[in-house]
C-alpha cells in the first residue's frame, strides 16, 4: 500500500510541464491578500527574460513590461502557492536563455526618440532648441 503525502498545494507536475522561454509572453495570475482579509487575482502579463534553474524546486521566472512608461519587473517562484495560473498569451523564438540587453535596448530607444523629438530653431542671430511635442494613440488601447 502506497500512501502519499501532499506538502503544498500547488500542482507541481503541471507546473514542470508548462512550456515557455525567455521571449514569450505570459500572464501570472498572483494572488494578493486584502486588508480585510480577503484574497483577489491580480494579472502581470509581459515579457519572460529569464528561466532560472530549471523545474527544481527554487526554480524562478523574471517578467518584464512597461506599465505607465516604466519598466517594472518581477521574479516568481515557478511553485509559489501564491500564483494562480500562468498562461501563455504568445510564443516567440529567441536565440539567447536571458534577455537581460533587452533593459537597456529600451533604455536607448526611448533616447532615439526623444532625439528624434527635438528640433533645432533659429531666432535671429540665437539658436534654441524646441520639443515637438506629439500625441501618439497606442493600437489596443482606444
Amino acid at each position: 500500500m502506497k500512501t502519499t503525502i501532499k506538502l503544498t498545494p500547488v500542482d507541481i507536475e503541471s507546473r514542470k510541464g508548462l512550456d515557455f522561454a525567455s521571449g514569450d509572453v505570459v500572464r501570472v495570475w498572483n494572488k494578493i491578500k486584502e486588508a480585510d482579509g480577503k484574497t483577489r487575482l491580480q494579472a502581470f502579463e509581459g515579457m519572460v527574460l529569464a528561466r532560472k534553474h530549471g523545474t527544481e524546486i527554487g526554480a524562478t521566472f523574471t517578467i518584464r513590461k512597461v506599465a505607465s512608461g516604466v519598466g517594472v519587473e518581477r521574479v516568481f517562484p515557478l511553485y509559489s502557492v501564491m500564483i494562480d495560473k500562468i498562461e501563455l498569451v504568445r510564443h516567440a523564438k529567441t536565440r539567447r536563455s536571458k534577455l537581460y540587453y533587452v533593459r537597456d535596448k529600451a533604455l536607448r530607444d526611448v533616447r532615439r526618440k526623444l532625439k528624434k523629438d527635438v528640433k533645432v530653431v533659429k531666432k535671429g542671430s540665437t539658436t534654441t532648441t524646441e520639443a515637438v511635442v506629439e500625441e501618439t494613440v497606442e493600437e489596443g488601447t482606444i
